[in-house]
This record gives structure tokens, sequence and C-alpha cells, in this order.
């Protein structure tokens, strides 16, 4: 009896076997739609996601306020304590967001439109000053001459022109359907913040509900230690992203260099990605440079802004971030590439925090089976 049961025993694991081999198969074969269809609910599910980052963003912010509202012995403060902190955050906010919409957006739009506008004679000047570069020139020993020629046949106009960088605006942006998702997002992230207590028990007493004990301590473990990453990553790239751009608009308009709010403004939003984004940041700036302000002013440019980006890299990113995720640059990159490849710029942003938890548990599952082995030995 009990020979006939292995057997069946192992014909039962050879099948689940099998399947799982079918399923993997499958999955692999059919990834495309798998990713689309992941993409699709994603973009469902978009308002909803924005206002459980809103939440989590401003969820300490609420939390320290609320401690404040708490400690004066008056009833109507203590009672309403945790609404008046969700209200006092985000009356910052939209002052922040006021001042912003005041100063900083107006001048970002006027230079997006004087781009746009400028672009071709821009383009026009660089081509004219490639060809006028001396003879005796480091830069002939490329041969400029080619390049010249090469770009001269592109004509920019049939891709570059107002029209078509507001068509392209509409298309990208859709301002009816972010205003609504915007607003969506707002009203979830409230009901978020008012209610986290509720939430977070209910959460807790269903993995107790579900899991044993030990389960229950090893998901809340990873929970927290999950919950410390991406909370780090966030606000840390998002504060770095706003001194560094700040930063930078000061160095660029001290230096005069044309357009410099919106430089600064695209260096620091690209800092938001690892690695990448401030290469591509950078570069795209002093292209811009070279073609508003000559070589000299891009040259210069250049200088100071590598300067402040090796000095937010050693001393303003490590204070702020503080305990770094510990990951490799080249477990960065790859991270950045596959999360910007399926999932676009918020796959990319959001790449490195996901692949430092995945790291997590791979390192805790290898340091579990050596200890056990080494308990066996």
């Amino acid at each position: 009896m009990e020979k006939k049961t292995n057997i069946w025993g192992k014909w039962l694991y050879w099948f689940i076997f099998a399947v799982a081999v079918i399923a993997v198969y499958k999955t692999l074969d059919n990834f495309n739609d798998i990713t689309n269809w992941i993409k699709d609910i994603l973009e469902v599910m978009m308002p909803f996601l924005l206002g459980i980052l809103l939440a989590y963003l401003f969820y300490i912010p609420c939390k320290k306020i609320e401690k404040l509202y708490k400690k004066p012995k008056n009833k109507f403060l203590r009672k309403r304590a945790r609404g008046l902190s969700i209200l006092t955050v985000y009356l910052i906010v939209l002052v922040i967001l006021i001042l912003a919409f005041q100063f900083i957006i107006p001048n970002l739009a006027m230079s997006i439109t004087d781009l746009a506008n400028n672009i071709v004679p821009y383009y026009q000047n660089t081509i004219n000053s490639l060809k006028n570069i001396p003879e005796d020139s480091i830069l002939r020993q490329i041969d400029v001459q080619q390049i010249a020629d090469s770009l001269k046949q592109i004509d920019l106009t049939e891709y570059i022109n107002m029209n078509t960088i507001l068509e392209y605006a509409k298309g990208i942006i859709g301002v009816a359907g972010g205003i609504f998702d915007f607003f969506v997002a707002l009203i979830v992230s409230v009901y978020l913040l008012l209610e986290r207590t509720d939430i977070l028990n209910f959460l807790r007493k269903l993995a107790g509900a579900l899991f044993k004990q030990k389960t229950y301590k090893t998901i809340g473990k990873y929970f927290n230690n999950t919950n410390d990453i991406f909370f780090k990553f966030l606000s840390s790239q998002l504060l770095d992203a706003f001194v560094v751009g700040v930063l930078t608009s000061v160095a660029m308009s001290i230096l005069g260099v044309k357009y410099a709010v919106l430089l600064g403004f695209l260096i620091g939003a690209s800092n938001l990605i690892p690695y990448f984004g401030a290469i591509v940041g950078v570069g795209v700036s002093i292209l811009i440079t070279l073609c508003t302000g000559g070589l000299g002013k891009a040259i210069w440019m250049a200088i100071v802004v590598i300067i402040l980006q090796q000095i937010d890299a050693n001393i303003i990113n490590p204070k702020i971030v503080g305990n770094s995720l510990k990951i490799s640059p080249l477990l960065v990159i790859f991270a950045v590439t596959i999360g910007g490849a399926y999932f676009g710029i918020l796959g990319m942003f959001l790449a490195v925090p996901v692949f430092a938890v995945i790291k997590m548990i791979i390192e805790d599952y290898i340091e579990y089976k050596n200890r056990k082995e080494n308990q066996i030995a």
C-alpha cells in the first residue's frame, strides 16, 4: 500500500512539474500580451495609484503635524487633529503650487515657446559655427565638415514647429483626462490618510487570519523593510531633484546661459532617474546651450554643471538619502532599462526600489538556505 502511495506521489509531482513548465512556456510565449494587459490595468488604475503615492509621500508630514495638534489641551484640536493635519499639509502644497505657477511655470512656458520658435535659426547658427572652426583647431581632427553636411540635409521644419509640438503635447498629456485623474487621485489620497489606521489594522488582521504566526511575522518584516526602501527612495529623490534644479538654475543664470530656469528644471527632473537621468539631462542642456550661446558658454556651463553634479553625488544626495539602497551601478542600469522598456518613465523611476526589494528577498533566501545546510551538516 505504501509503495502504491509513493507511485501516486511521484506521478502527482511530475504532473505538477509539467503544468508549471507549460505555464512558464505560455507566459513567455505570450509575454507581449501579458505586458499589454498589465499596462491596460495600470492605465485604468492610474488615478488610484497616484492617490496611493500622494498619501504615501504625505504620510510622514501629516503624522508629525497631527502630533502637534494633539499637544494642546484644546478638545476641538485634539479631536480633529488628523483632519486638520491633512488640511494643513495640502494647504502648504497648494501654496507651493501657487508660487510655482506664479513665478516658475510662466518662465518655463516662455522659455519653451521661445526655444521652439527659434530652434531652426539656432540650428543654422550651429552649422555655420562648425563650418567656421579654424583649421588648426583640435576639433578639425574630427571630420566636422562631413558632420555639418549630414546635419544640414535634415529639414527641421518638417519635424519641429509650434504646430507639431502643440499637437504632440495635446496627444501626450491629454489635458482633460489628466485633470480628472488628478482630482480622483487627490480624493483617494485624502481618504487613505484619514482612514490609514483602520486600513492598516484590517490588513494586519487579514494577514493574521490567513497565515501562521511565523509567516505573519515574516510578512510584517518584509512589509516594513519594503516600506522603508520605497519611502526613503521616493522622498529623497524628489527632494534631491528639487535642490539640484534650484542650484543649477541659479548657477546657469549667473553664467548668463539662456533658458537657465528651463535647463535647471530639466536637469533636476532628469535626476529623478538614477544614473541615466543625470547623463541625459546634462547632455541635452549642453546641446541646447551650444546652439543658443556658442561653444565657449557650453563648455563653461558643462564644467559648472558637472561640478554641481559631483557636489550632489558626494555631499547633498548622501545627506538627503542617508543610508543608500546598497545596489551596484550595474544592477541600477539593468533595473532602469527593464523598467523603462515595459512601463515607461514611471517604470524607470520605480525600478530601482523594486529591484532593491527583490535583491533583499533573494539575499535573505540564500542566507536561509546556507544556514539550514550548516545546521544539517
